[in-house]
């Protein structure tokens, strides 16, 4: 009866202190074998996006618990822009969550127990500096590895020169977060469903130097180069997360939308 707990059973509320999220580019090819069954991947010019999440998190609590029970803790994640077709016909963009790392041991017992998202301890070094920040995360496997500068400071900032958008209104599009995250509960074959419901979200472009995204190493993503296709953060936002809804899928091994 494991897999009952790990549908996001209660509603939970926190505040990202800041939100900096990669976007990488990779062929539609490469990433829809990593998507199960009633997922089909967000696609802009026959590519899919792989987002790399890092969040200063405040306070994360179940809803209606006091903020003095909140934890803090520094959060990376790895996850696909995805679609999902809800049975009242609705279509709704989403993503899929592969990885995710946390510097709190706590953090990962319970998102473990609570979530299908893969959690994993990392130790992070975050240090600020005239023009921005670098972020330092490592991982016991690497594949959490993180080593980057973001420039935060100043208005000149353009799109990564590989990006395959031609403006930010398209870049915005695939900036996480998205609205509802989504996973797949083997055991019954259904979609599990979470929704998030923000506050103040305005996100911003920013510059990056990434000289290390462990993740992207795997031999999995060697056969086409990731392009970073956009680098977005955001600050002070309170986020809600609503309790996951289970919605069974057809007999058939696949969903289409």
């Amino acid at each position: 009866m494991f897999h009952f707990l790990q549908r996001h059973p209660f509603p939970v509320v926190a505040r990202f202190r800041r939100s900096l999220v990669l976007t990488y580019a990779l062929p539609g090819g490469l990433l829809r074998p990593l998507l199960p069954a009633g997922l089909q991947l967000d696609e802009f010019d026959g590519l899919g996006f792989l987002a790399v999440a890092m969040v200063q998190t405040q306070g994360l609590r179940p809803a209606g618990f006091p903020a003095w029970m909140g934890r803090d803790f520094f959060l990376s994640g790895y996850r696909i822009f995805v679609r999902w077709r809800h049975p009242d016909g609705r279509r709704l963009r989403g993503l899929k969550i592969l990885r995710s790392d946390a510097d709190s041991g706590l953090m990962v017992r319970f998102g473990n127990l609570l979530t299908h998202y893969n959690y994993h301890r990392s130790s992070v070094r975050l240090g600020e500096n005239a023009v921005g920040f670098d972020l330092h995360i490592t991982t016991p496997d690497g594949l959490g590895d993180v080593d980057l500068m973001a420039h935060t400071q100043g208005d000149a900032v353009r799109l990564p020169q590989d990006s395959p958008f031609k403006d930010f209104h398209q870049a915005r599009l695939y900036a996480g977060p998205m609205p509802f995250t989504f996973d797949y509960e083997r055991q019954t074959h259904s979609t599990v469903v979470i929704e998030g419901v923000r506050t103040d979200w305005h996100p911003r472009p920013v510059q990056v130097e990434v000289r290390r995204v462990g993740f992207l190493e795997q031999a999995l993503f060697k056969a086409a180069k990731p392009l970073l296709a956009n680098a977005f953060l955001v600050e002070n936002v309170d986020y809600r997360w609503k309790r996951g809804v289970c919605h069974p899928l057809s007999n058939s091994p696949t969903a289409e939308i």
